[in-house]
């Protein structure tokens, strides 16, 4: 313990740790050069370790990507993804059929629940210059009740996600995007109906502060039982209840009191996860999360057999066409275009 409010400060890697009901968080960061016809990089691929390239080189991964970089098609059972996509976009297909494109500000909610494959795919859809990505995916698990739900995703459009604007007493600006929970009255769009977020009472919270220089933010109460925790991924100092903090730190905060952090001499830009813990077992193997190693053996074998539904696109790496704008196609043939 550090003091009474904060403990557990930790640097970040590519993987950040995260706690109950969370399972972990990701930060990609890459600065992808122009696209070429493909929707791929218009840079040579020498050097890299294509289908595996978590290198940063040049300034930008391929992942499992080797024409277009991203994750081809791969499944899950168990939990949920939240991906929010800050800058660039995201080509989503999955085995039921649906598929969308989302980006700059949008965040797609997705159940695996029983099963599912998807791709995440980012396409570099300008040639003419530079396409850079950055987004965080978020694993939150769900209770053993729910881990066999249908599958399901919706989106969260950039446009529909409350944005609490404050300033402190010196008139510098504080800016909180919230993806889930509810700070006074700004409240985050509905999640997925089957989500441990659905239920207020869990008082999940996914929040995205930016902070003026030499702002001061107070962060508000919740219950003793929430398990919140401080991510700073850009800026130089804060201080979080008078303790300094470097950047590309986390700390888990006391969620049951007000908490104070104040800001450096520029801009801080902060993820803060929250939630009552789901407080069940934990056993994950790969893109599977379930409650005992005999649920895992029996998704792997389910997989085999099933293939959750198969694969109903030409390729593994699918994308859209370069001029289709934001949309999403749902498995019910509902279809969503917000920039019509």
């Amino acid at each position: 313990m550090y003091n009474k409010l904060i403990r557990n400060i930790k640097p970040l890697g590519f993987m950040w740790e995260t706690s109950d009901p969370f399972l972990f968080c990701v930060h990609h960061l890459d600065n992808y050069p122009k696209g070429n016809d493909q929707m791929g990089p218009a840079a040579s691929l020498a050097g890299r370790n294509l289908g595996q390239d978590f290198t940063t080189k040049d300034g930008w991964r391929m992942y499992h990507g080797e024409t277009i970089p991203g994750f081809p098609a791969h499944p899950h059972r168990g939990f949920e993804t939240v991906t929010i996509v800050l800058k660039g976009f995201v080509d989503h297909s999955d085995s039921h059929g649906a598929a969308g494109r989302y980006g700059n500000g949008d965040v797609q909610w997705m159940t695996a629940g029983a099963g599912l494959q998807h791709a995440e795919m980012f396409p570099l859809l300008k040639k003419e210059e530079e396409n850079p990505l950055e987004l965080f995916q978020i694993w939150l698990n769900l209770p053993s009740t729910k881990k066999f739900a249908e599958p399901f995703y919706t989106m969260l459009w950039a446009e529909d996600i409350p944005v609490l604007t404050q300033k402190d007493s010196n008139g510098k600006q504080i800016e909180v995007t919230i993806i889930a929970g509810q700070i006074d009255e700004a409240v985050a769009p509905h999640p997925a109906p089957d989500s441990w977020a659905h239920d207020p009472k869990n008082e999940v919270g996914i929040w995205l502060i930016k902070m003026e220089a030499g702002a001061k933010w107070t962060v508000p109460s919740a219950s003793l039982e929430v398990n919140r925790t401080l991510y700073f991924y850009r800026g130089t100092e804060i201080k979080v209840a008078g303790m300094p903090i470097e950047s590309y730190n986390s700390l888990e905060m006391l969620a049951d009191q007000e908490i104070i952090i104040e800001n450096g001499n520029e801009d801080a830009f902060l993820l803060l996860l929250q939630g009552a813990p789901i407080d069940e077992p934990v056993v994950q193997h790969g893109p599977f999360v379930m409650n005992t190693a005999a649920e895992i053996h029996q998704a792997f074998a389910d997989y085999r057999k099933t293939q959750f539904g198969g694969w109903p696109w030409e390729h593994y790496d699918n994308v859209h066409v370069r001029e289709k704008g934001r949309f999403a196609k749902y498995s019910n043939g509902k279809e969503e275009n917000p920039d019509v």
